[in-house]
């Protein structure tokens, strides 16, 4: 079972995230509600070319004639024979690559199936799971949140017994508060130091400190970043895994997560729920400004 107090402070984090959406956009200065809007008119170009009717000629064409079908019959002869040689090579490579990624993605990983030691023929669980001396994470996935609230998260991380380095990038799209046409960015990226304070097999319990920055229309902010994660086995291939990140100052970003994750060897499939609450404590212009967001995600990776 997990600690009382680390499943307590996920309830407090999601209580945060997912209160009613706020108008105001995080990074982003005021702007008047009722802006007017121009309307442009526009005239016709005077150097537009008019069509011609089908069957006549151009006058700009300068007396040239499109060439006749019949003159690339002889030059194209020869070519299909070719052709299809070119095609059959790049098949046959194309092929192997595949094999070749197959094949390495089915043994290789963390969660391999357990298998019998060629030596002693006792059983040995060859991927050790959670418990891995040494391993690389790199992933993407897909935000559809709500809100017509739409991302995309990266994630790249190199894990030790013990301790490890891992960096996101997450790019969000959401509709302007004002009414006014077009989309509001917003990059969040965080670089973290981690430690693994519990390593099992079945169970990876992790602290993670750093630095976190928040990239938004109107202002570019840092401050220090911590998080807690954890990832536990449901059952060889299946994994639950949970995050929540807090930036305190000179913003508040808390950012959770909770989902599934199916290790097919190397590759793996994941999704679940994030919610993500940003408050710029009023760096901008005196007023804070707060943007809730939370939906499903889905994406892959690798796992090495």
């Amino acid at each position: 079972m997990f600690p009382i107090k680390t499943l307590w402070c996920l309830g407090v984090l999601a209580g945060l995230v997912w209160a009613p959406v706020a108008e105001a956009r995080f990074g982003k200065k005021n702007t008047p509600s009722d802006s007017k809007s121009s309307t442009h008119d526009s005239s016709a170009d005077p150097d537009t070319h008019e069509a011609s009717a089908i069957g006549t000629e151009d006058d700009d064409d300068d007396g040239k004639k499109p060439r006749s079908r019949d003159a690339f019959t002889d030059d194209d002869c020869c070519s299909d024979e070719g052709d299809d040689e070119s095609g059959g090579i790049v098949a046959s490579l194309l092929s192997g690559l595949f094999q070749g990624a197959a094949r390495t993605i089915a043994n290789t990983g963390t969660h391999l199936s357990e298998r019998l030691d060629p030596e002693t023929s006792q059983p040995l669980l060859a991927g050790r799971r959670h418990a891995v001396p040494l391993s690389f994470r790199l992933s993407a996935q897909r935000l559809v949140m709500l809100d017509d609230v739409r991302g995309v998260d990266l994630l790249a991380g190199l894990e030790g017994q013990r301790f490890g380095v891992e960096t996101r990038m997450m790019w969000l799209k959401q509709p302007t508060d004002d009414g006014t046409p077009g989309e509001d960015d917003l990059m969040l990226v965080s670089a973290h130091l981690t430690y693994a304070f519990v390593v099992h097999d079945a169970l990876r319990l992790r602290a993670e400190g750093g630095l976190s920055t928040a990239h938004a229309p109107d202002i570019t902010l840092a401050g220090p970043s911590v998080a807690l994660s954890f990832e536990a086995c449901l059952f060889s291939p299946l994994d639950l895994e949970a995050r929540a990140q807090l930036t305190p100052l000179p913003f508040l970003q808390v950012d959770a997560t909770v989902g599934l994750a199916l290790h097919l060897g190397s590759l793996m499939l994941r999704g679940g729920w994030r919610g993500l609450y940003l408050d710029d404590l009023g760096t901008v212009d005196g007023v804070a400004h707060v943007d809730r967001m939370h939906g499903p995600y889905f994406g892959g990776g690798f796992t090495f």
